[in-house]
């Protein structure tokens, strides 16, 4: 006996074979839809799953601390470059130094940027070469003179900052003259920090200004 063609309720009458062959399509075409987007989550948690382990295999640690900077080797390149003596500050060894470079636009500096320790914050020393009288108040952003003072049989010129923030954080400054350059020594430290830092190229000041004719 044959089978009688399966009323569609949606119709209200069997369905036609072309009917029945679409809607058997648009079953077949929603299952493999399905299929692909169940695939495509398993792909996706399988990438996530490797990446994962990738990430946990990788051993991590601290970077290498950065090689210290050895500020009479690169003076000596400096003196070598530039024709000219510049001054090696004998600070102490736990001075950590940050940087030692030339610096500067129309003034060009010798400049070693130091930190002695977490509470002093941070000193440079800078030589000009052959600085006008204004490069320092240029540096220090407008702060003037305010005494001075006489640190390894060399008077200094101190000067005074009332503002720090609006002078790059630098809190107190030094300068001298050192033959035909400008020795500033200045930073956001204690007077302590800076007038050691100070004398430890005054013995190197008064030579280059015996050097100067």
């Amino acid at each position: 006996m044959a089978q009688k063609p399966r009323v569609v309720a949606e119709l209200g009458r069997p369905e036609t074979p072309d009917e029945a062959a679409a809607r058997k399509a648009e079953s077949s075409r929603v299952y493999r839809a399905s299929q692909n987007t169940r695939n495509l989550i398993a792909a996706l948690l399988v990438t996530l799953a490797v990446v994962a382990i990738i990430i946990l295999a990788v051993p991590r640690g601290e970077l290498p601390p950065a090689e210290p900077i050895d500020v009479a080797a690169v003076a000596a390149e400096i003196e070598s470059a530039e024709g000219r003596t510049v001054v090696v500050p004998d600070v102490p060894d736990e001075w950590i130094v940050n940087r030692a470079s030339i610096e500067g636009d129309s003034t060009a500096a010798w400049t070693i940027v130091y930190v002695p320790d977490e509470e002093a914050g941070f000193l440079r020393v800078a030589q000009g070469f052959d600085a006008d009288p204004a490069w320092t108040t240029r540096v220090l952003s407008g702060a003037s003179v305010g005494g001075t003072v006489t640190i390894g049989g060399v008077e200094w010129d101190r000067y005074d900052i009332p503002d720090p923030a609006r002078a790059g954080n630098i809190s107190a400054a030094l300068s001298t003259s050192a033959g035909a350059d400008t020795i500033l020594v200045y930073g956001s430290t204690d007077d302590e920090t800076l007038e050691r830092a100070a004398a430890s190229v005054a013995d190197q000041v008064l030579e280059l200004r015996e050097a100067t004719p």
